[in-house]
């Protein structure tokens, strides 16, 4: 599942856009992905065909062209492994994600609360499907950020998100999305217990929306695993923030050169 969530063994139909250099990062950032959309909106593609780097599909460092997610092998065995122990201690509550893309961690989830024989457990897929907010004025750390302008290849509309589960015959009334902005949607959603709460809002606002409405409702022996920490300054300086300002003190780790997680103490 996960190798096929990744594409990591099939080839795509066209080249992934490798994470480029920070000295290019925000350059190619915001060529890339209007030039591509253009060309598909006339039936052109930039590249052909292209085989799969394998390490950086697992490490996660390239923007797959087809694959429904973009974390790599590495943070999906993170996920499996937090998954399986949860399940194996009987810690209670619901999984969700808090900013999916194309939907292939949700779908990660909940085929392997399939696998492992859970009937009762729900996946919450949180996201606006439609890209990312500008800065709010509420969180000054993210001023200037530019996420917002990428919607053409980050924002995943919603029936397209659905289909993607539907693909892997794992779209039921189980899976629950929370469609909008966190600030919107977190603070009433009707979930009671989390035992995975998996944060990927990229900036200051998005993780500490994630964090301040989700983590009380996150059960002891539950795992909090934050995707941006290592790569985004604004996400590593809000989960710094949302800890001190809570005295968590359980120690997180590393799980590649971008994410993190820990697990919630009694």
């Amino acid at each position: 599942m996960k190798n096929c969530l990744t594409r990591y063994i099939f080839p795509e139909k066209h080249r992934p856009l490798r994470r480029p250099p920070l000295t290019l990062k925000h350059l190619l950032w915001i060529a890339y992905p209007p030039l591509a959309a253009f060309l598909r909106s006339r039936g052109l593609q930039l590249y052909t065909e292209a085989n799969v780097d394998l390490q950086g599909r697992a490490e996660g460092t390239d923007w797959p062209a087809d694959a429904e997610t973009m974390i790599g092998l590495k943070r999906l065995n993170n996920l499996h492994s937090c998954i399986a122990q949860v399940l194996h201690e009987n810690v209670p509550g619901d999984f969700i994600e808090t900013g999916v893309w194309r939907g292939g961690a949700c779908i990660f989830m909940r085929a392997a609360l399939a696998a492992y024989g859970d009937s009762t457990r729900r996946v919450w897929v949180a996201d606006s499907f439609a890209g990312l907010p500008k800065p709010d004025a509420r969180y000054p750390q993210d001023a200037g950020d530019r996420h917002w302008k990428k919607s053409d290849f980050l924002g995943i509309p919603l029936e397209q998100v659905k289909a993607n589960f539907s693909r892997y015959g794992l779209l039921d009334d189980r899976v629950r999305f929370l469609q909008g902005w966190f600030k919107d949607t977190l603070p009433s959603a009707p979930i009671e217990k989390l035992a995975i709460l998996r944060a990927d809002g990229d900036m200051y606002a998005s993780t500490m929306d994630s964090l301040q409405n989700l983590y009380p409702k996150l059960s002891p022996g539950g795992f909090v695993i934050i995707d941006d920490y290592g790569v985004i300054a604004a996400c590593r300086k809000a989960v710094d923030d949302f800890r001190a300002a809570n005295n968590i003190s359980a120690p997180w780790t590393a799980i590649d050169s971008c994410g993190i997680y820990w697990q919630k103490s009694a």
